[in-house]
């Protein structure tokens, strides 16, 4: 393995990447450029690697001796929002910052990882080591993720570089979002007919405002459900025969989308429910698991995390590790430190390698 004293060359290497991702914008779905940049850096650091639509991929020969973890890390962004003061295609470097759109969500875990991937890599780590930058991550999209993992060996456990302070994640809640609608009847607001479909939805979505899930996680707290669209009516003289709304639900480990699902439109009185997807289930690690016993041994400290992640399409044990914090992400002037991804680099070889 390469000595920890190399460290700054490898931030160095992960920075120069990350500018260059910064520069190539790669909204979700929009990632092929971005891709191509990643691959290049891959290519001329000496690795291998496959193209799966725009995810990368980096697995090597496997000893069948040890367990495989995945390091695993998303190369899109969302779009920038309007209250930027800087460009955010631009990476700007100010004292130990890194701004720059999707620097901290999550470029920063992104290039970390590979470089302890390039530091470990056919060394003394523990694991098996497999690497994804997978796309589509920020809207849950089929060619993210999903495209890729029938690609991936039999993976044992996987870290995922979302921006956590460098603190272990061992649960991250769930997510269905929920279309509902109410129908009524039609007719004229200036005399008594026609039958309000605003008035039908009301009772329903006070319940929604008021009902609280009895399983409360010690990690992640209650289930939240939230209505947070609703459309009705054409004009202000016309009685509107149909009420849309949107409720985002947030799962924590008690509850399956599915089962939740239909307690949900059991207790719908007048309005109908459909489900846009159930794929997106809470994750949690146990924390006996031997790499969350290695996290805590480095003194960090385990939490459950509210926001979701390529976790949920997982099908083996993950954790959420990285660079950054979450109160950046989806942000104006959205940044990194340096440091940050110097830290990360040192902690995730200190973290995987065999002691």
């Amino acid at each position: 393995m390469q000595q920890i004293m190399d460290i700054k060359q490898y931030t160095d290497d992960a920075v120069e990447l990350l500018k260059q991702l910064i520069r190539t914008p790669r909204v979700s779905r929009q990632e092929a450029d971005a891709a191509t940049v990643f691959t290049h850096f891959i290519e001329k650091w000496g690795l291998l690697c496959q193209r799966i639509g725009n995810n990368v991929l980096i697995q090597e020969t496997l000893d069948e001796g040890k367990p495989t973890l995945l390091l695993n890390a998303h190369i899109d962004t969302v779009k920038p929002v309007q209250t930027w003061t800087r460009n955010p295609f631009t990476p700007t470097i100010e004292e130990d910052r890194l701004y720059g759109l999707g620097s901290n969500d999550c470029g920063g875990g992104l290039v970390s990882l590979l470089q302890a991937y390039r530091i470990l890599r056919g060394g003394t780590s523990q694991y098996n080591l497999v690497f994804l930058a997978s796309c589509e991550e920020e809207v849950s999209g089929a060619g993210g993720f999903s495209m890729a993992l029938p690609s991936l060996p039999k993976i044992d456990v996987a870290i995922v570089g979302e921006p956590t302070g460098m603190q272990p994640a061992i649960a991250e809640k769930g997510l269905m979002v929920i279309d509902g609608v109410a129908h009524g009847k039609s007719g004229h607001a200036a005399r008594e007919e026609g039958v309000n479909a605003i008035y039908e939805a009301l009772d329903d979505l006070v319940w929604l405002r008021d009902y609280r899930f009895r399983k409360v996680s010690q990690l992640l707290g209650p289930t939240k459900m939230t209505v947070t669209v609703v459309n009705s009516g054409t004009q202000h003289n016309v009685v509107p025969d149909e009420c849309h709304f949107v409720i985002d639900v947030r799962t924590n480990e008690y509850y399956q989308n599915e089962y939740l699902f239909h307690f949900l439109q059991k207790h719908m009185k007048k309005c109908s429910l459909t489900a846009r997807s159930f794929r997106l289930s809470s994750s949690h690690i146990p924390q006996e698991h031997p790499l969350v016993q290695r996290c805590l041994k480095m003194g960090m400290v385990p939490f459950g995390s509210p926001t979701l992640s390529d976790q949920a399409l997982m099908p083996f044990p993950s954790l959420k590790l990285g660079p950054g914090e979450s109160s950046r992400s989806h942000s104006a002037d959205e940044y990194i430190c340096i440091s940050e991804i110097a830290n990360a680099i040192e902690a995730y070889c200190n973290l995987l390698n065999e002691k």
